[in-house]
């Protein structure tokens, strides 16, 4: 299975979480790792988490569109808009 590395890219709204542009969480299989003193957002996370084994299967079928890095997910808060960017980073 591959980690994935989570970061915020942009925030087009007010997250009153708060997030910060760059802030990253990583994840080990069913483990999600947060740098201390961070959090990540309920709401954010849940619209993330049904991609998340998706995206770390080891070796994705030819043509599989859940090989490609880089992977795009917006908050579903219309007024906070974080836009967050999920990447493998390497093979647990």
């Amino acid at each position: 299975m591959y980690k994935l590395k989570v970061t915020a890219e942009r925030i087009d709204g007010y997250c009153n979480q708060p997030i910060l542009v760059g802030d990253t969480f990583t994840l080990d299989g069913g483990r999600i790792i947060i740098p201390d003193g961070k959090h990540i957002c309920m709401w954010a996370l849940q619209s993330m988490m049904p991609i998340f084994p998706l995206l770390q299967r080891v070796e994705p079928e030819a043509g599989d569109w859940t090989g490609k890095s880089g992977q795009l997910f917006v908050c579903p808060d219309p007024k906070g808009k974080v836009h967050y960017r999920i990447e493998r980073i390497e093979k647990s």
